[in-house]
């Protein structure tokens, strides 16, 4: 029989049954028991449904309280010394994930590890940090456990785990003058020690995710690897495992690796099988990663087991058939979405059906006539028959066959819009503002619900909405901020809430998808051409602002962050998908500033997410994407101000891109990094207004006024005082309103205090 197998499966539950113990734990409103508890019944579940499936093995070690690159830091011991108190724990997880473990803990207080994106994907890691004198032992038995786990309920486990040289390319050195590949002898050693801990629990398989060799390797890292599993060769056999792009690069490097099977992504590249296979050493296996673990598109079937029936043929009982990468990243279960229409529901598969594919592939390479008859029908064709009523809106074509890069252009220079704007706002130096979300409590959360089932009426609804604008707008004013949001109490999501205001989406009831930690998305999916049928932020920015004096920022999310935050259409072009979507948003800027807001901002924070893995691959994205955000904000006059946001991304390599969008400012995330972020912008002399993120929104803790002074004092010595903003790195929904209010407040008093001594 073919082997079959998956990477990893959604750890959050069904319906984020992890998200509310971990927050209702971290409130210290239950125990660690009972959160063991849940996790427990998770993990069961998910072993479960593979062996339901007949896969071959079961995946243990995919289970993570937080992030798996935490969970790999943990099992290493490799902790940051602030956080180090004792033997690790839980609490000590928690701690380097997010500053803090429970609410009013006896803990450091320490701040949270930085996090950045997960490869091109919207998961965040916590980053590891490296220092000199680094010491790596097993000091964290949750892997081991979990296997035990897994076997003591009847599984064939694979395990799987980070692979060295992955783990340390992915962390950085937080001391000068010390390069943190020298680490990695030592690290190998602990690896030794896990190996033989693998070797004592019976594993006869693990998965060593090597997600880098997909990347562009410098020739120091590429050729670390055949050292590094040399020194871990043991009788446990190694699955080198990539995904997200080609391997065939490094094919010549891989080749030489002492392991026993590689693992390819043939949803992200599947023109790579054939030279994989010709230079396959005879005695590996090659895993197949067929089935798409980033999309909720239905695999078509019938294509997928043509393409790997000469695979099959050369290879025989070494050809295993799995997904693409870890199931993290598409969500649970179709089956709970009660409210997708029939005709269209049948053209998905979330990770739960896409277990079953992988079983009905395999078996169909092995003959099976039910399953070839199965493929047969679950096929493309039938798909895009269907789609073909959905897409092609005349008006939404010609719009797009009607581009020109001069259509993308504002109508001023950045020194003169500069000027128009300084007399229209008249704010002062170092002006504060927020990046737009404010807290969503459970009383705004059960007032969206309850509009949703129809339990209120549309004017009930507005009329609540209004209220919790009000309230945020009062609480601004009296913390002293300069330009004000209306707080988005209207939106469940920065990029759903669009998506359910746009034709040419469908959303989900538990379409969640992990981002980090407890915080889930529930991306939407693009089923037809896109288009704005009518204004969407109007009213709500307008109200917010008949309520002020002050400055109201309009709040918007770019088309790429739109594009990369969905699950796109796999017949259409990320290009065509992202500007369409910027149109939409052009519609909508123009409609803003007609109703006399001058200040919007268009979020970008997935800008960086997108790019491809391959440098050479990197010039081509970044144009449409830096186009698709210009055509958005082209419509906007000279005295209209445009901000832009972006999340956890590492600059130096697309600066020129970010500097291209030619937005009037920029907010970005720094505090994690300590301002480590901004040395890009110095480098490269960026000419527009900065707003660096001073406090980290992701960790409960309070940053107190020095601190925040110290941050801001620091991104002076880099950007001239007189274009830097002072805002949080992130929006505010996550938190409550004591830790935002005290936290603004601080932030307020820093800016007045600086506005003096850097004026």
């Amino acid at each position: 029989m073919t082997t079959t197998h998956i990477l990893g499966y959604p750890r959050v539950g069904e319906k984020r049954e992890l998200k509310f113990a971990l927050e209702q734990y971290w409130k210290g409103e239950s125990d660690v028991k009972e959160l063991q508890q849940v996790a427990a019944g998770i993990r069961k579940k998910n072993w479960v449904l593979q062996q339901d499936n007949a896969l071959s093995f079961t995946t243990a070690g995919d289970f993570a309280w937080y992030d798996h690159v935490l969970g790999t830091s943990l099992l290493l011991g490799h902790i940051p010394k602030r956080h180090r108190n004792g033997f690790p724990d839980l609490d000590t997880l928690f701690r380097v994930g997010r500053g803090q473990s429970q609410a009013n803990c006896d803990c450091s207080g320490e701040a949270a590890s930085d996090m950045t994106k997960w490869f091109n994907t919207n998961y965040h890691y916590i980053v590891p940090e490296f220092t000199a004198d680094d010491k790596f032992e097993l000091s964290w038995t949750q892997l081991f456990d979990e296997i035990s786990e897994a076997k003591q309920q009847g599984h064939n486990v694979k395990p799987v785990l980070l692979g060295p040289l992955s783990y340390l390319y992915l962390g950085k050195e937080v001391e000068e003058d010390f390069d943190r590949l020298t680490l990695l002898p030592r690290l190998l050693t602990a690896y030794q020690a896990i190996f033989t801990k693998f070797e004592k629990l019976g594993v006869e398989w693990v998965q060593m995710d090597e997600p880098i060799l997909a990347l562009e390797l410098e020739p120091k890292w590429r050729d670390s690897f055949k050292l590094a599993y040399q020194v871990i060769r043991s009788d446990v056999k190694v699955l080198l495992t990539t995904y997200f792009d080609s391997i065939v690069d490094a094919l010549p490097t891989i080749t030489e690796l002492e392991v026993d099977g590689l693992h390819i992504d043939l949803a992200a590249a599947p023109e790579q099988l054939d030279d994989v296979v010709k230079a396959l050493p005879s005695q590996w296996v090659l895993s197949a990663g067929a089935i798409n673990g980033r999309n909720v598109w239905r695999a078509n079937l019938h294509s997928k087991l043509n393409s790997l029936r000469g695979a099959k043929q050369d290879l025989g009982e070494r050809l295993w058939v799995a997904t693409s990468c870890s199931l993290l990243h598409s969500p649970v279960d179709l089956a709970l979405e009660t409210q997708l229409p029939e005709e269209t529901k049948n053209w998905f598969a979330f990770a739960k059906q896409k277990v079953a594919e992988v079983n009905w592939l395999s078996r169909a390479l092995e003959g099976d006539e039910n399953a070839i008859e199965y493929c047969a029908q679950y096929s493309q064709p039938i798909i895009d028959r269907e789609l073909s009523t959905w897409v092609n809106k005349a008006n939404v074509q010609q719009r797009l066959a009607g581009l020109h890069v001069s259509d993308a252009n504002r109508s001023a220079a950045y020194a003169e819009r500069a000027h128009h704007q300084k007399e229209v706002l008249n704010l002062p130096l170092l002006p504060t503002t927020t990046i737009g979300s404010f807290p969503q409590t459970s009383e705004v959360r059960q007032t969206r619900a309850a509009f949703k089932r129809g339990a209120i009426t549309p004017a009930q609804y507005k009329t609540a909405i209004q209220g919790f604008i009000q309230d945020t707008v009062k609480r601004q004013e009296e913390i002293g901020l300069d330009v004000l949001v209306h707080g988005e109490a209207e939106r469940n999501d920065m990029v759903e809430y669009f998506a359910e205001n746009l034709s040419g989406f469908q959303t989900t009831q538990f379409g969640w998808v992990q981002s980090y930690g407890s915080r889930c998305v529930k991306p939407a999916i693009v089923v037809a051409d896109i288009e704005r049928e009518a204004p969407m932020t109007v009213d709500w920015t307008c109200y917010a602002q008949s309520l002020t004096d002050k400055p109201m920022k309009g709040m918007l999310t770019g088309p790429v962050t739109i594009l990369c935050w969905t699950f796109p259409r796999e017949d259409v072009t990320r290009e065509t998908i992202t500007n369409q979507l910027a149109f939409a948003l052009q519609d909508e800027v123009s409609d803003l500033q007609a109703a006399g807001i001058n200040i919007i901002q268009i979020d970008e924070p997935a800008i960086r997410e997108g790019l491809p893995l391959k440098t050479r691959d990197h010039a081509e994205y970044l144009n449409w994407a830096v186009n698709a955000f210009k055509v958005s904000a082209a419509s906007a006059k000279p005295e209209t101000q445009i901000h832009t946001h972006m999340c956890y991304s590492e600059f130096n390599e697309i600066i020129d891109s970010v500097a291209a969008l030619d937005a009037d400012v920029i907010t970005i995330e720094t505090s994690r990094s300590n301002m480590e972020l901004l040395n890009a912008f110095e480098a490269f002399n960026y000419p527009n207004e900065i707003g660096p993120g001073v406090y980290d929104i992701h960790s409960p803790n309070v940053p107190d006024v020095e601190w925040i002074e110290q941050l801001i004092e620091k991104a002076a010595t880099r950007i001239p005082v007189e274009r830097l903003w002072v805002n949080p790195d992130c929006g505010l929904k996550t938190r409550n309103w004591q830790e935002t209010e005290a936290s603004l407040k601080h932030l307020v008093e820093a800016a007045k205090r600086l506005r003096t001594t850097l004026a």
